[in-house]
């Protein structure tokens, strides 16, 4: 695929870089933060080849591209002149309700990290398994350098986080390092845990070891130190954030360079430690207390309703917010029984499009669902989601029903996770338990996400569902001369049959030209797709479809259509004509507009083109021909607007 095009494409229908605050992206999505979201085009994105779909959650406007995109953000970067790092905390705009700010609060804190944590959370698990295994013992060599691959990223987290948290909240990004930096400094993080001087509200919940004093103040560490910890660093940063603003304000441009930090940083980092450490720290272990308390209520019910919904929070980038809870589990307890849960909601997910595979009679679906399940196998389920079960609702509804019952099934089982990390058949190794021997839950788990592909699999295959492209098993019609009057009809001829799928009309008056004549490879190659051109008598250029106008270029010299029935059409007046900057074009519809066959679209002076030096051949594209079996082009030589030019089989 040739992404600068799409990312100039995307760069376009989100209303151009100046609308952009910021863009990043996770495993499948592209995440805008705009200015103003209802300058996009979010049916021209929906329809445009190489996305899968727009959603919009969580104050974001995300644009779902499937496993290449990270190739794709790299070029809108590039396209855009973008550095993708911008900060939307203080960008204009609307700023959405506190629930949306918190979710792209979280998600553009970890979203930066995501593809490294889950790396070191694979190391993590692997090493755990050859351990497991008897493949090698804690105190060789070997052991000890792949557990600091995978350990490094979570002991530091802090400091990574200080970095990513510092970006998301317009602070200076080395500050929020050094913060985090602080938290886990040796000589501070070997007092956690040791003999404290004196106890804190002993006898309370908030009972707390203080672990030494800062100017006769207490510091109360935790006994496990902030290593791996999320809460009290994020807390600092939005602290510091704040601090540094101020001292912006007040402090002399001359000296900024050097005292801005100075004060920012002997400000927050004795507040961290002092106060922010230890209320976040209590925080963390309420919210622990209350996840487990509620989980224990019913593992089960738990189980069932979070793998349930799992899917529905993915869809709506909602599933950020569970992340927090995960992590501060593990940084508190060692392990976390929440995510845990949602486990075999992918495998139901890669099952049902199994199903969909084996049940199908539609050709195009049977190539989509491959690439689909070989991404869900390795936990990336929204190709799956948005490209097949959720458009044919009953397997998306199966799914749903299969994550539920595999969640419960892990409650019942009290399953818990030991890291963050592999999705999918790479996650087998999150369940091994660092603490005791042997493989623990994990044989468990993998019949549980066998049995979670089966269902779906075959409940998807006796339910059944709809077509998605309402394709037909049909031959060649080539050469076939059809009824271009009836639109869907099924037409026999020489021992052959297809199905009609849309007639196309003239869109000008003119003699017809093969598109292998028109004097540019891009069009008589068919590289754009199948059509025909026409050599104009007039300059009016009528809609050959009823439909949407889904582009429409600033020089009125070219212009995009999608019809009612989902067939893409080109329509390029001249050749080069771009060069005239739309000099002699006026165009009679914006994109968006409902047109019908035979409307107006666009008045071009063909004596302007002919006076520039410029062809006036006119190519007529259907640019998404490869969906249909063939586009069967008019004999006549010559036609007048609203004539048959050619017709879209299938």
């Amino acid at each position: 695929m040739a992404y600068e095009e799409l990312a100039r494409k995307i760069l376009d229908n989100v209303g151009g870089k100046e609308n952009i605050n910021s863009v990043t992206h996770c495993i499948t999505r592209l995440r805008f933060k705009l200015k103003d979201e209802n300058k996009a085009n979010t049916e021209i994105l929906k329809n445009m080849d190489g996305v899968v779909t727009v959603m919009k959650s969580g104050g974001q406007y995300q644009v779902v591209i499937g496993n290449h995109v990270p190739d794709v953000y790299a070029q809108v970067l590039e396209e855009g002149n973008l550095s993708g790092e911008s900060s939307s905390a203080d960008a204009d705009g609307p700023k959405g309700s506190l629930f949306d700010r918190f979710i792209d609060l979280i998600s553009g804190i970890f979203q930066p990290v995501l593809g490294v944590l889950a790396a070191s959370g694979m190391i993590k698990g692997f090493n755990a398994l050859f351990i497991a295994l008897g493949v090698m013992t804690e105190t060789s060599g070997t052991y000890q350098i792949l557990n600091a691959t995978g350990d490094a990223l979570f002991y530091f987290f802090p400091i990574i986080l200080g970095y990513t948290a510092a970006k998301k909240l317009n602070l200076a990004p080395f500050i929020g390092m050094t913060i985090g930096a602080a938290l886990v400094y040796p000589g501070i993080a070997g007092l956690a845990g040791g003999e404290p001087l004196y106890m804190l509200f002993e006898g309370t919940i908030l009972e707390s070891p203080v672990a030494l004093e800062f100017l006769g103040i207490p510091v109360m560490l935790p006994i496990a130190g902030y290593g791996t910890t999320v809460i009290p660093v994020i807390l600092g940063v939005f602290f510091a954030s704040k601090v540094e603003k101020l001292m912006k304000k007040v402090i002399p441009d001359v000296v900024k360079l050097f005292i801005v930090p100075f004060t920012t940083l002997l400000i927050v980092i004795p507040a961290t430690f002092i106060v922010i450490g230890p209320i976040a720290t209590w925080m963390g272990n309420l919210i622990g207390a209350a996840t487990l308390a509620v989980y224990g209520l019913s593992p089960m019910l738990a189980g069932l309703l979070i793998g349930g919904f799992w899917q529905i929070f993915v869809i709506f980038g909602l599933h950020w917010g569970l992340v927090p809870v995960a992590f501060n589990n593990l940084a508190t307890l060692g392990y976390d029984p929440i995510l845990a849960t949602t486990f075999i909601a992918s495998f139901a997910q890669t099952g049902v499009i199994i199903g969909v595979l084996l049940k199908t009679k539609e050709k195009k679906l049977k190539t989509l669902s491959i690439p689909a399940i070989i991404s869900g196998l390795f936990g990336v389920t929204e190709p799956a989601i948005y490209g097949i079960s959720l458009p044919l609702v009953k397997p998306f509804v199966i799914s749903v029903i299969g994550g539920a019952l595999g969640g419960a099934v892990l409650g019942a089982l009290n399953v818990s996770g030991y890291t963050v990390g592999g999705l999918g058949v790479f996650g087998y190794t999150n369940f091994l338990n660092p603490a005791e021997p042997g493989l623990g839950m994990v044989p468990w788990i993998v019949l549980i996400s066998i049995a979670g592909l089966i269902f779906g699999a075959v409940v998807t295959y006796i339910v059944g569902f709809g077509t998605l492209f309402e394709e037909n098993e049909v031959a060649t019609a080539q050469g076939v001369e059809a009824d271009t009057n009836v639109e869907g009809a099924i037409i026999q001829a020489n021992g052959e049959t297809y199905i009609e799928k849309e007639v196309l009309a003239s869109v000008m008056e003119g003699n017809v030209v093969s598109l292998s004549e028109v004097k540019d490879e891009a069009f008589s190659s068919g590289a754009m797709g199948k059509g025909i051109a026409i050599e104009p008598l007039d300059g009016r250029v009528v809609s050959p479809v009823t439909g949407t106008v889904s582009a429409l270029f600033p020089t009125h010299h070219a212009i995009g259509i999608k019809s009612d029935e989902g067939v893409e059409v080109l329509i390029h007046i001249g050749m080069d004509t771009v060069q005239l900057d739309g000099k002699g074009f006026t165009a009679h519809v914006k994109v968006g507009d409902q047109i019908g066959v035979g409307q107006l679209l666009i008045e071009c002076d063909l004596d302007v083109i002919r006076d520039a030096g410029f062809s006036t051949i006119t190519p007529v594209i259907v640019t998404n021909s490869d969906e249909y079996l063939d586009v069967v082009t008019t004999d006549e030589t010559a036609v007048k607007s609203a004539d048959h030019l050619m017709t879209v089989v299938i």
